[in-house]
């Protein structure tokens, strides 16, 4: 293998005749037509990785369509800080667009700056500051189920816990959302939105039926069901509730318009995805790691201990508990929930100085890039004391985006953090997580999930 200057693939290269501009590699010889997705759909996080093992641009095909694979974080960052001015917001397929709509993750320009600009005050600090006291209390009531030497389904118990966190913050404790059938619906759609984003459904038109699209409909009408009576709920009510949908509701952009019914289905369920999916992922994770590194559980001990002691924490810990950041963190590292963002080319596009054809497909892995030995070494270790600032590792910009970054940086970055923070706070406090024995695999759907069960025996402290 190549690259187009005909240097050795074992070099990672700044290019030929211009000084600081990089080459791209030659990526693995993909099929007629299909190109490297049948690779990439096997596994898509090992195929990211035997990219980033080739060099730091690398090129391969998306079916038809040429794609460019990043793995440097100076390159990364430059595609986050590019989108919306010289780099699109993809296609991501009919499924994703089923669930998701045209919501602020989804909206381009200006567009997508009006839905921004009206969300994004739902989930400034002052505002996650108010929905902290409802995360705790709703880990409280989880802790005070549990018993010792009780079996649980952690993959579960993070689910139901996170769901009720996202319904009562969203829609608001009174309201009797159904969490249970959003969440059946939710766990359909991302299993869905998975497979077609690996598999020849990528590649299929919007207009081909298949038994995946069949089910996420099914599933959409749930969660549209459920959205817009609760949305019914919160118009005919009275006085101003301190929930995110009720913000959402009463947003005004600068012309005084508000958000139409369908602009607040598509934004509730963004929210309700960022606040339940993301974090759940990330708790499950991060026990995982703990019941299998002791010395990191016994750190994250200390310090609630020390913090906390006999009591339950609230928002005013949240920057005292700084172990537990780390923990998060470096949870994030290993099991970024979002595992790849992409951008499409605009004309006169480039990267590191490279221009671009028109269309080129732009990807970058969370997955592969935080476990590249470059940036974080020994990069198969949990070790959260990585993340110190005052000794820990030399950690270049980019190099850790689980919440993306640049203009679409995820506007629900604070609020994932500081709930999973908290959540593990309440109940590491009180239990330790015996993990059954076994490696627990990743699978790269919406978000980055567990293969099976995560079986544990609680163990109270």
């Amino acid at each position: 293998m190549t690259t187009e200057s005909g240097t050795a693939s074992g070099v990672r290269p700044k290019g030929p005749g211009t000084p600081g501009t990089p080459t791209t590699v030659v990526g693995p010889r993909g099929v007629p037509v299909l190109g490297n997705l049948p690779q990439f759909g096997k596994d898509p996080l090992a195929f990211f990785e035997r990219l980033r093992a080739r060099g730091d641009m690398v090129r391969w095909r998306f079916g038809p369509k040429p794609s460019l694979f990043l793995a440097d974080p100076e390159h990364i960052g430059e595609l986050m800080r590019e989108t919306e001015g010289t780099f699109d917001q993809p296609e991501l397929g009919i499924a994703f667009r089923t669930v998701m709509g045209n919501g602020v993750v989804v909206a381009r320009g200006r567009d997508w700056r009006r839905k921004r600009s009206l969300v994004q005050p739902s989930v400034r600090p002052k505002q996650v500051r108010s929905y902290a006291a409802t995360m705790a209390e709703c880990a409280v009531e989880l802790a005070d189920r549990w018993s010792d030497g009780e079996r649980i389904d952690i993959k579960r118990e993070m689910a139901v816990l996170t769901q009720r966190i996202a319904v009562r913050t969203i829609f608001g404790a009174d309201t009797g959302a159904d969490a249970e059938a959003i969440g059946r619906a939710m766990d359909v759609a991302q299993r869905e939105i998975g497979a077609e984003f690996s598999g020849l459904g990528a590649l299929l038109p919007d207009w081909v039926p298949t038994r995946g699209r069949a089910r996420i409909k099914r599933a959409s009408a749930v969660i549209d069901a459920e959205v817009a009576r609760v949305v019914a709920q919160h118009r005919q009510g009275e006085g101003e509730r301190p929930d995110l949908l009720s913000r959402l509701l009463t947003a005004q952009d600068e012309t005084g318009a508000r958000l139409s019914d369908a602009e607040i289905r598509d934004e509730t369920v963004t929210l309700y995805i960022g606040g339940h999916e993301t974090t759940s992922s990330t708790l499950v994770w991060a026990w995982y790691l703990l019941a299998r590194e002791p010395r990191v559980r016994e750190a994250l001990t200390e310090e609630l201990e020390r913090v906390l002691g006999d009591r339950e924490p609230g928002f005013e810990d949240y920057a005292r508990l700084t172990y537990a950041q780390w923990v998060v963190k470096e949870t994030l590292r290993l099991y970024p929930t979002i595992w790849l963002l992409t951008g499409v080319a605009r004309e006169g596009a480039s990267i590191g100085g490279l221009p671009l054809v028109a269309g080129t497909r732009v990807w970058s892995s969370q997955w592969a890039t935080h476990r590249d030995s470059r940036w974080f070494p020994e990069p198969e270790e949990f070790r959260p004391e990585r993340w110190d600032p005052d000794g820990g590792d030399e950690i270049p910009e980019y190099a850790w985006f689980p919440f993306g970054g640049g203009p679409r940086v995820c506007l629900g970055a604070r609020f994932a953090m500081v709930e999973a923070v908290l959540v593990l706070a309440v109940l590491a406090r009180r239990f330790d997580l015996d993990v059954d024995p076994g490696e627990i695999r990743p699978v790269a759907s919406l978000t980055l999930q567990p293969d099976r069960e995560v079986l544990a025996t609680v163990r109270a402290r």
